[in-house]
């Protein structure tokens, strides 16, 4: 992989986000940053160099797939499928940047949503169901960047959250969390298409288990 030896070794096991996480401390190293700094503690490395640093690392794994011999690639439900789904989230405790991505120009990413206030409230009407409370519009966004990287697997093993608290991120997108700013911007690369109407097909996330789908669209 090409790996900096601290980071290689770094790696205790064998999944799959613990090599991309390496491989993301790889960038942020290659672009002049150190990860152990600890003069970053009261900066930290600012939310353009996070998303850089996530970009740089889903171009790096879709190269390495690339380098698959196409013999072995999936064709006809045979070989291998290389097909990535990859949503990531990243901190350096003063910004988020979470990704919604997968290395298909026919399919849906792995669901992704953000959503703001001041703090989970159960809501009185419906006991066991929670949404954000909003003070005001300038409310502080709490819990939701640890809440939007995985609200795909919630959603498809909970009823606690209420869903239209939340806001879907575009397939093959970035979504940056910094104070009580939200920003997303588009992923482009060989599996971006600018066409806002372009349908894909949820069934590949679905078969691995996550929900691909907005809220409306399951007649939430």
């Amino acid at each position: 992989m090409g790996l900096r030896g601290e980071w290689f070794s770094s790696v205790g096991g064998n999944t799959d986000s613990e090599w991309a996480f390496a491989v993301f401390l790889d960038a942020l190293g290659g672009m002049g940053y150190d990860p152990n700094s600890g003069s970053l503690n009261q900066t930290g490395f600012g939310h353009s160099v996070l998303r850089k640093a996530l970009l740089a690392t889903i171009k790096r794994i879709n190269a390495l797939i690339a380098e698959i011999p196409e013999k072995e690639r999936k064709e006809k439900d045979e070989g291998l499928d290389c097909r990535s789904l990859l949503n990531f989230a990243v901190t350096d405790g003063h910004s988020v940047v979470c990704t919604r991505y997968v290395s298909s120009m026919t399919d849906e990413a792995a669901s992704l949503y953000w959503s703001s206030g001041t703090s989970w409230q159960e809501d009185k009407s419906l006991k066991g169901r929670y949404r954000m409370e909003r003070r005001d519009k300038g409310a502080d966004i709490v819990n939701a960047p640890v809440v939007a990287a995985f609200i795909s697997i919630l959603e498809a093993k909970a009823d606690s959250i209420m869903t239209d608290d939340w806001v879907i991120v575009p397939t093959n997108s970035t979504l940056t969390i910094h104070k009580q700013a939200v920003m997303i911007h588009p992923i482009v690369d060989e599996y971006y298409n600018p066409n806002p109407s372009y349908t894909r097909s949820t069934g590949f996330a679905v078969s691995k288990g996550l929900d691909a789908t907005e809220a409306k669209e399951r007649g939430e």
